[in-house]
């Protein structure tokens, strides 16, 4: 049985994680409306750059870009979002278990003989894909990305997978990542990021666009082909906020969890204390009693 000093010792242990968990629990909720902020303050720009292909691709032209060419994949690149850090919950090992999924359904689709090179962000990540590392998948990691990145360094790593993808290096080129919904739901989310789907983007033409109709100068497809590199750093630039946002929020309900695991510890040790030391006072009191009546 354990003494009053060691239950104290470890109720001051307990109390202790307990104050630093709310502490990490109160940064990663600020960083993480940080991040949501960035996720508003980017809509403005998507809908710029949706309703200017909307007024282009609603027209009758026919529309040619290296971007959105389809060929034969033999070399596909997988760019996958973790984190840097730890005490996230399970939000790593969800997206390396959905990465494991993605490689298999990818064999099937294209065959055994395809090159996958896979692309981590995150330290955690880039940990985990090294292990599984083999001469059909290939692991690059990419210095200046990381969790931290700033939007420029995130402008060049768009600019290097769109130069590898016209390039030929690449096929295609997919992201996963977890995806932000809310601070209690994130969605783990694999997507194509290049071929551009040519009928996706059609799909999101605002059909106000067809009434008010545009004179394009000097042409439509020169218009199309300067604004399709836009909506691809778009996009990658929500990726990479929708993913800090989640991260975050991962690691504000691991945090909560944790706190919570704590603050049940510290009960149960405190009442376990205050009966040792019930316990304790009781013999004491015992012994005194017994020493008077032997006299």
């Amino acid at each position: 049985m354990a003494t009053l000093r060691e239950l104290k010792g470890r109720i001051g242990s307990v109390a202790s994680t307990e104050k630093t968990t709310s502490a990490m629990k109160m940064i990663s909720s600020a960083k993480m409306h940080k991040a949501t902020g960035q996720l508003q303050r980017l809509k403005p720009y998507r809908g710029m750059v949706r309703d200017v292909l909307s007024h282009l691709l609603v027209t009758d032209q026919e529309f040619a870009s290296p971007l959105i060419e389809v060929r034969e994949v033999r070399s596909i690149a997988i760019v996958i979002y973790g984190s840097d850090d730890g005490l996230c919950g399970a939000f790593n090992i969800n997206i390396f278990k959905k990465l494991l999924e993605a490689i298999d359904t990818l064999r099937k689709q294209y065959g055994n003989t395809l090159d996958i090179t896979v692309i981590p962000v995150g330290k955690k990540m880039s940990k985990a894909v090294h292990k599984i590392e083999s001469k059909s998948i290939k692991v690059e990691d990419v210095p200046y990305m990381n969790t931290r990145s700033t939007m420029e360094q995130l402008t060049d790593f768009t600019e290097l997978l769109r130069s590898r993808f016209v390039d030929h290096v690449y096929d295609r080129v997919d992201v996963a990542y977890m995806q932000y919904k809310s601070s209690s739901r994130q969605l783990m989310t694999q997507e194509q990021l290049l071929p551009l789907s040519a009928k996706a983007l059609a799909q999101d033409v605002d059909p106000r666009a067809a009434a008010s109709p545009c004179i394009f100068e000097p042409d439509a497809n020169s218009i199309f082909n300067s604004v399709l590199p836009l909506h691809l750093r778009a996009t990658m630039q929500e990726v990479f906020v929708s993913s800090t946002a989640s991260e975050q929020a991962s690691r504000v309900m691991a945090m909560q969890t944790a706190s919570d695991n704590a603050a049940e510890l510290l009960e149960e040790l405190n009442l376990e204390y205050n009966k040792l030391r019930q316990q304790s006072i009781t013999t004491e009191l015992l012994d005194i009693v017994g020493g008077q009546v032997e006299r």
